[in-house]
């Protein structure tokens, strides 16, 4: 079967992988505890899932510690959920990883746990600035399909959140998604005229600023990735996310955090490392549907770099 082996495809080709060239982006999972329940969410968050619970900001701090202290070449810390603004340290978390000079990156729907924020995320804002970046996920520039993913009443809320984040002149980039088929290019032009209407200073065909993510489904068939396919798709392993990033989490139950390979794949044992930075600098194996079709066919990157 496709998937079944880390080091063989199902046709004994050997199978894609990736080296870690430098630890560039420390994703932190805040916890999988969401206000909403997404159609489609890419890792299950909703408002009774707790398996993978809220991390604190000692836990945090401790790997910040490990970076310095090993000289790692982190420059960016991102804080993805779940929604991260339920997390009662996600500010404390923030402040510690600013003022250690990194970059801050936080994935966040723009909703009312955002909003109990305001007057810290405006102090952040105004002492570091473009440091500090806040993606909202607007999955469509339509409501209606916004909301059929989201869930019904979900686009108004959001909607506040993100003009209140460009009054305020945040960095801001957003999600979408390509779950609709549209063209690509008229699906940057809806966005485009959404941002040009709220006064959302925006570009829409700026990829870093309009990220528009491949839709996941472990049930379609999409290929396994072998080493051959490098060459023949013209793409470096380097270019793929778990060539510079990790992310920790905190499982429900577990004694203290682990590491693994990628934002997407957190409840699978095959990609989890040890505890600690330094012993997850191991090879990744592309075993999984989400590595063919969202990061090396999709061509998704969750980082700011």
């Amino acid at each position: 079967m496709k998937f079944d082996h880390y080091l063989k495809t199902e046709d004994g080709q050997d199978r894609a992988y990736i080296d870690l060239t430098g630890l560039q982006t420390l994703w932190i999972n805040t916890g999988t505890l969401c206000n909403i329940q997404c159609e489609n969410c890419y890792i299950e968050s909703s408002p009774s899932n707790d398996r993978l619970v809220y991390m604190s900001l000692a836990e945090v701090t401790a790997y910040l510690d490990e970076i310095e202290s090993d000289k790692l070449p982190t420059q960016e810390i991102a804080f993805t959920g779940g929604e991260p603004f339920m997390n009662p340290d996600i500010v404390p978390m923030m402040i510690e990883c600013l003022q250690r000079g990194f970059k801050v990156l936080v994935l966040t729907n723009a909703m009312r746990p955002m909003m109990r924020f305001q007057q810290q995320l405006v102090n952040l804002k105004s002492r570091y600035g473009h440091r500090l970046t806040i993606r909202v996920s607007c999955d469509h520039h339509q409501q209606s399909l916004h909301e059929e993913e989201r869930g019904t009443g979900t686009w108004p809320i959001m909607l506040e959140g993100l003009t209140w984040l460009a009054q305020h002149n945040f960095t801001i980039d957003i999600a979408g998604r390509t779950r609709w088929d549209d063209d690509l290019n008229e699906l940057r032009h809806g966005y485009a005229a959404l941002f040009k209407a709220h006064g959302i200073n925006l570009d829409a065909f700026n990829q870093k600023e309009l990220v528009l993510f491949p839709e996941m489904d472990e049930n379609a068939p999409v290929p396994e990735i072998t080493t051959k396919c490098w060459d023949i798709l013209d793409l470096s392993p380097s270019a793929i996310m778990c060539s510079s990033s990790r992310m920790v989490v905190k499982r429900k139950g577990a004694k203290k955090p682990a590491v693994i390979a990628c934002t997407l794949l957190p409840y699978d044992d095959e990609f989890e490392f040890a505890s600690t930075l330094q012993q997850s600098s191991k090879r990744v194996y592309l075993n999984h549907q989400h590595c063919s079709k969202f990061c090396v066919l999709g061509g998704g990157a969750c980082s700011l770099s």
